[in-house]
């Protein structure tokens, strides 16, 4: 459901990063003050994030 919606050319990239930021960001972090996370798990979890941002903001290309 959220794929589609990040997807969709007619929502505005500005509504779709205040839904990353309030829904997604939400969740993942949800009691996150008692985790103990290791450093496997930050790195899935900004991979994920990273994923999300690419499907929003699409691919962002490096002119070097």
């Amino acid at each position: 459901m959220l794929q589609e919606f990040f997807k969709n050319k007619n929502i505005s990239k500005k509504l779709k990063l205040r839904l990353k930021n309030t829904i997604i960001h939400k969740m993942l972090t949800y009691a996150s003050e008692t985790w103990i996370l290791t450093k496997r798990d930050r790195k899935q979890m900004n991979i994920f994030e990273r994923k999300v941002y690419r499907r929003i903001l699409g691919p962002v290309y490096d002119n070097e």
